[in-house]
């Protein structure tokens, strides 16, 4: 009996873009769960961008390419992903690498669903053709403002998708402020986690609630009905910057873009601090790292914040999926997730003191409550189930 063919599903991503841990394990978590509920999992590049300048170390930076796609194969054979990728160096000469162009045209043409990843990728032809591209949003509130105020780009953008999904899970309930979109219907969804890969063993917690980050990023600011709203998280850490004087328990941020006078800033304040980069361009060290805590502490943006998004953090979610309880700021998300145990929402300092106060009074309960919410809320049996359901795949 001949074996029926896998049904394939593409994800267009941008790795090479932004190769740091944090984001690698975003695609890994989507690549993973798509093969092991049985799909075929292809991973391509093709949004035309020059690769990250962190993945160069020649004199000449010119040409990225090559170490780009010697990094993207690295990450796939790392999860026994195989050379089911392709980089297509739109930027410059248009050379495929990985799958040659001819072999990507058919993945294009055969595949059940391209999953177009952050919206990162424009859409081209050869994506939408069979009328299987989906855009998936991890950043909600710029684009629903855009569509808003009739950005004619941003709708030419979306148009060639057949489904729309947002991490903005509070996205048309009451409380949430962003304005609906009549044309594009978003669907709520989460980040997947496969939740054996971040198993912390037998290993005690640490001592410290930590968090990984940028702290300063000025740009991407939207201005909607007379009001500017922050991208930067530093806009909300500053209004929690006496939480280590108060709590009988180390807090630790693991930061990029955090200048020397910011950092001493923050120490004295009695925050530990320490260079992100120094670990999180390595997967396995970044996992060893959220599973070495005791916890995660850290604030959301202040777009997700006041306007209520129901925004969740991928990074939260691996904690989670750790044992590690997270205490964030309150999005709109406890209206979707639950909380209490091994997940505890904020708005001010007090709230974090109590949640702090509840977790050390019973860690044991905590860490499996957090375990319980990322098997039940985001394995990827659960998310991606539901993410296929809703294209009709």
């Amino acid at each position: 009996m001949i074996p029926l063919s896998k049904k394939k599903i593409v994800l267009l991503g941008m790795m090479s873009r932004h190769p740091v841990a944090g984001v690698i394990w975003q695609y890994v978590h989507y690549l993973v769960g798509f093969e092991r509920l049985g799909y075929e999992a292809y991973y391509v590049e093709a949004g035309g961008h020059q690769p990250s300048s962190m993945l160069t170390h020649n004199e000449d930076e010119s040409d990225r390419v090559p170490e780009a796609t010697a990094f993207i194969d690295g990450i796939m054979r790392r999860f026994d992903l195989g050379d089911r990728w392709a980089f297509q160096a739109l930027h410059a000469d248009g050379r495929c690498y990985g799958l040659t162009e001819r072999q990507l045209d058919e993945l294009y043409r055969s595949a059940d669903l391209i999953v177009n990843l952050h919206g990162a990728t424009p859409p081209l032809p050869e994506h939408y053709a069979t009328d299987r591209l989906v855009y998936l949003e991890t950043d909600p509130v710029a684009l629903q403002i855009e569509l808003h105020e009739g950005h004619q780009e941003t709708i030419d953008f979306l148009a060639p998708h057949r489904a729309f999904f947002t991490f903005g899970e509070n996205y048309g309930n009451p409380d949430c402020r962003l304005p609906l979109s009549e044309r594009f219907d978003f669907k709520p969804t989460r980040q997947p986690v496969v939740v054996d890969l971040w198993d912390a063993d037998v290993r005690g917690p640490g001592g410290a609630f930590t968090s990984i980050g940028n702290w300063q990023q000025q740009y991407r600011e939207v201005l909607f009905d007379g009001e500017v709203y922050h991208w930067s998280k530093h806009h909300e850490f500053l209004k929690f910057l006496d939480l280590p004087t108060r709590a009988d328990r180390p807090f630790e941020l693991a930061l990029s873009r955090c200048g020397e006078a910011d950092a001493r800033m923050l120490e004295d304040h009695g925050w530990r601090v320490r260079d992100a980069l120094s670990f999180s361009t390595d997967v396995d060290a970044y996992r060893e790292y959220v599973v070495g805590s005791r916890g995660e502490f850290t604030v959301a943006k202040d777009q997700n914040v006041r306007l209520r998004s129901g925004w969740f953090s991928d990074r939260s979610a691996t904690y989670l999926a750790a044992g590690r309880p997270v205490i964030t700021q309150e999005t709109g998300f406890s209206s979707i997730l639950p909380t209490g145990a091994g997940l505890f929402g904020f708005s001010t300092l007090e709230e974090i003191l109590v949640a702090v106060e509840a977790i050390d009074g019973d860690y044991d309960r905590h860490s499996r409550g957090a375990s319980v919410i990322a098997r039940e809320y985001f394995n990827y049996d659960v998310v991606l189930t539901q993410l296929l359901k809703e294209t009709g795949l």
